[in-house]
Order: C-alpha cells, then structure tokens, then sequence
C-alpha cells in the first residue's frame, strides 16, 4: 500500500508560478503539506506563499540555469528532509514548417529536457538524503501525452516531451534499487496560460485545477505512471498503434486541415 501523501510531506514543486504548477501548489497546500514552490517570477510565487505562509517557502529560479538552481539547493533541506520532487515546469512552442528555425527545436528542448535534467542536479541528492533516513522518496515528472501520434507543428514539443519520457523510465530503471520511485505524469490538454495561445481545437481540455487533482489522486494512489482524460490519452494509444502507413496518412492529413483552417482565420 502507498504511504504517498498519507501525511504531512514535503514537496518541491518546478513551474509553479502557473498553469498545472500553480494548482498543484494550490492543492497540495489544502493537503497541509509543506512546500518549497520554484518559479521564475517572484511576485506570483509571494502570493501563493499567502496560502500557507507558515508552509509554503518560495525559490526563485530559472530551471534551465545552473547557478540559479544551486542558489536555492539549501531550501530543500531547510527544515525537514524531501519527500518528493515534482518537476513540472515546462515551455509548448510550435514550428511554422514553412519558416522553419531549429531555435523552435532548442527552446522546447532546453526547457522541458535541460530544465527538468538540471532540476535534479539538487533534487536527487536530496530525495537520496531522504532515503538514507529510511523515509520513503519519489520524483515525479510531468511529460505529456502529446508525443504519442506524430502531430504537425509539434516537431520541437513532442521531440521534447518522448526524450522526457524516456528519460523518466531510464531513471526508473537505475533508482529502483535505491528505492527512489519515479511518476511519469502524461496530461493531454489542460487550460493553462499556454495553451490559451493554442490556434486548434483541443478536444477533452480540462481545467488546471482537474488535472491537478487528478496528479494528487493518482500519487496517493502509488501509481507510476498517471496520464488523463482517459478518453483522450486512450485514443492517442490506439491512433499511435495503427500500422505506420495509416498513422502518417491521418498525420499528415490532420496537419493539412489545420493548416487550411489557420489560413481562413488570418
């Protein structure tokens, strides 16, 4: 039986200052947990603090800079060893084929993948620390289900989230016998900041605060691997398991409408 958010734990939370990071926070806190919330904008992390100031501790920080990330390494171990770390925080930006530029590729890849990688160059000592007392420890990291059907214009986000992905479960693999479990969280569309920029139908979007409890249910639960709405994340598995063929037909003929469609509205 999981012991994951039984009590009063204390969680790191990337990205927070917005979107799914934000609920989370929002959550967590009604959960009476202690958090150390990261984000890059300081006046948005302060007015989550007001949640629980007694609770909530906020570091400022870029996650795909080094030197940020070791300024606030001493507050994950400020008062109480970490008992988890969910890195969440993350960059969507889509590539106009026609205009291509590799710079597209590289700000999805440094901020999803290098973020997320340097965010564990304070989080993995310190969940080790946690596990040396013989306290439980996991690290949690929000990917998403976009990578599994080969969507256009999302060369440089998809490419992203599947090396996210794989990432996690290669970390899974070497920390198991540490005892360190590791969550691979896989949303679908969640309406957040940057999805209200999305041009295209978004079918099954749900709130911010939805996935959010979806995220706690399912760590409290000792699931692994937690991806949501069922209904979307079920039809990206069957799409993506159609022969080849068939999957670069429906790709690329998804990828013309909504191109036609992006043209009619300009």
């Amino acid at each position: 039986m999981s012991t994951r958010l039984q009590g009063p734990s204390n969680i790191w939370i990337t990205g927070a200052s917005s979107g799914i990071g934000e609920a989370l926070t929002r959550s967590l806190a009604r959960g009476g947990h202690h958090l150390v919330i990261t984000g890059r904008r300081a006046e948005a992390l302060e007015k989550l603090r007001e949640l629980a100031p007694e609770r909530i501790q906020p570091a400022v920080a870029d996650t795909t800079n080094k030197e940020d990330l070791a300024k606030i390494a001493p507050d994950l171990d400020s008062d109480q060893p970490l008992d988890m770390a969910i890195l969440n925080a993350g960059t969507c930006e889509y590539l106009e084929v026609d205009q291509y530029s590799s710079d597209v590729i590289e700000a999805n890849i440094v901020t999803n993948v290098l973020g997320t990688a340097r965010s564990l160059d304070i989080a993995l000592p310190a969940l080790r620390r946690t596990r040396a007392m013989g306290r439980p420890a996991s690290l949690v990291i929000v990917s998403s289900s976009a990578w599994w059907f080969p969507f256009g214009r999302a060369e440089g986000y998809g490419a992203s989230k599947a090396a996210l992905s794989y990432f996690a479960h290669s970390l899974r693999a070497d920390l198991a016998a540490e005892g360190i479990d590791v969550v691979v969280v896989s949303p679908g569309f969640v309406k957040t900041p940057l999805t209200d920029r999305n041009d295209f139908p978004m079918p099954f979007r749900i709130s911010a605060e939805d996935a959010a409890e979806r995220i706690v249910s399912g760590l409290a639960k000792g699931k692994n691997e937690i991806a949501f709405p069922k209904r979307f994340t079920w039809t990206l598995k069957i799409l993506g398991s159609l022969p080849g063929a068939l999957v670069d037909r429906m790709a690329a003929n998804m990828a013309r409408k909504s191109s036609d469609q992006q043209e009619k509205t300009e």
